[in-house]
C-alpha cells in the first residue's frame, strides 16, 4: 500500500476511525511534526478537536539516531533497557539525555500557538502519526495520556512494520494501523510525497482545522 501523500493516509484513517464508533467526547492529537497533517484530516473528518502531544526520542550514545527510548514533554519516560545497555548508554546518561530531551519536546509544544494537552480525563484520545518505525515516541505519548487519566487512548497510523505495532498493542487500548508492512524500512517509502513537514506548517492547521480547539496544558 502506498499513499499518495499525508492527507490521503489521515483520509483513510478517519474513515477506519469512523467504523469504530468511538466513545464521545474524542480528542485527536498529531505527533509532530509528520504526524500532525495526518492528524488534521483525521479531526476534520470526525469533527473531533485537533491538539499535539510532543514526544522526543532519546539518542544513544555517539549515535543519536539511534532511540534507546524516548519521552514526552511531561516526563513521562520510555526506555528500551536492553539497547541501551548495548549503546553504553548508563543511568547518568539516560538521566542527562532524559532532561535535555524533555525540555526540547516542552519548547516545541510551546511553539504551536498554545495547542497543547488538554485535560483529557474519560475522553477518547486518538494519537496520530504518519508512520510508525520503532514506535519508542508513540510508547512515551501513549503512556503519558494513561498517566493523565485518558479513558480511551486509541493509536491510529497509515503504515508500520507487524512486530512493532504487535508491541504498540501492549500500550495503546486499540491501534489501528492501514498497512502492516513486513517489509517495513523507512516510513517514507510508503509515500507517494513524503516532504519535510516544518513547524510554520503545524501552527497553521492547528489554527485552520475544522473542530480544533485551543487546548492549554494543565499548570
Amino acid at each position: 500500500m502506498v499513499f499518495r501523500n499525508r492527507e490521503e493516509a489521515g483520509e483513510q484513517l478517519a474513515e477506519a476511525l469512523a467504523r469504530e464508533r468511538l466513545e464521545p467526547p474524542v480528542v485527536v492529537l498529531g505527533i509532530p511534526r509528520g504526524g500532525v497533517p495526518v492528524a488534521a484530516k483525521v479531526a476534520e473528518v470526525l469533527g473531533a478537536p485537533l491538539g499535539v502531544i510532543v514526544a522526543r526520542k532519546l539518542g544513544a550514545p555517539f549515535q543519536p539516531e539511534l532511540a534507546i527510548g524516548a519521552v514526552a514533554a511531561d516526563g513521562t519516560l520510555y526506555l528500551d533497557r536492553d539497547i541501551a545497555e548495548i549503546a553504553g548508554a548508563d543511568d547518568a546518561y539516560i538521566a542527562k539525555e532524559r532532561i535535555r530531551q524533555t525540555r526540547e519536546a516542552r519548547e516545541r509544544e510551546a511553539r504551536f500557538n498554545g495547542a497543547r494537552i488538554g485535560d483529557v480525563r474519560g475522553k477518547t484520545v486518538v494519537v496520530v502519526d504518519d508512520g510508525i518505525a520503532t514506535g519508542a515516541t508513540a510508547i512515551a505519548a501513549l503512556r503519558s495520556l494513561k498517566a493523565r487519566g485518558a479513558g480511551r487512548v486509541v493509536l491510529a497510523v497509515p503504515v508500520g512494520p507487524p512486530d512493532t505495532i504487535r508491541r504498540l498493542r501492549q500500550e495503546a487500548d486499540e491501534v489501528i494501523c492501514l498497512c502492516e508492512a513486513p517489509s517495513f524500512f523507512a516510513v517514507g517509502q510508503f509515500y507517494e510525497e513524503f516532504g519535510q513537514v516544518d513547524d510554520d506548517e503545524v501552527a497553521a492547521l492547528l489554527a485552520t482545522t475544522v473542530g480544533t480547539e485551543e487546548m492549554h496544558a494543565p499548570p
